[in-house]
């Protein structure tokens, strides 16, 4: 028995559809999500969030920041307060990111405690970000294929 997977923030839908299961970055640790699974409502924190679709044997990658999820035995909706799929990534602009909140921290934070936690959600941020387009790369690869000449046998 499939479930509905909505994953969306306030801008917009980020994926919706079938699918056998769902693994998210709860604020206690990961979580998975099978059909059937008991209702509950739980916050999540910054992390990837990984989708197997019902039709197919692959597994989608999200980045998102944070939110909520609402998982009843026949749906699973995802209110994040930010989402990206992998291939939506751009990952030298995450490198960028992280690398300037790398350097703050270098340079030392001013003595405000709320500046102090911007920058480290920026790098947390970012670093998600960089892991999840990362983790995309090596999971479309074959075994014995790089992953462009994977990408260019496939596309």
């Amino acid at each position: 028995m499939p479930m509905q997977c909505d994953i969306v923030t306030q801008e917009r839908s980020v994926f919706s559809g079938q699918v056998k299961s769902v693994s998210l970055p709860g604020t206690e640790g990961r979580m998975g999500v099978l059909p059937n699974h008991s209702a509950l409502l739980t916050t999540l924190g910054y992390g990837e969030v990984m989708v197997r679709p019902l039709d197919s044997d692959d597994e989608l990658y999200f980045a998102i920041g944070g939110g909520f999820a609402e998982v009843q035995p026949d749906k699973i909706i995802v209110l994040a307060d930010s989402a990206e799929h992998a291939d939506d990534i751009d990952l030298a602009r995450a490198e960028q990111a992280r690398a300037r909140a790398e350097q703050f921290m270098k340079e030392g934070v001013p003595e405000d405690p709320e500046r102090y936690a911007q920058i480290q959600a920026s790098l947390r941020r970012a670093q998600i970000r960089i892991d999840v387009s990362r983790r995309r790369g090596r999971r479309r690869a074959m075994p014995g294929m790089s992953v462009p000449e994977y990408e260019e046998h496939h596309n």
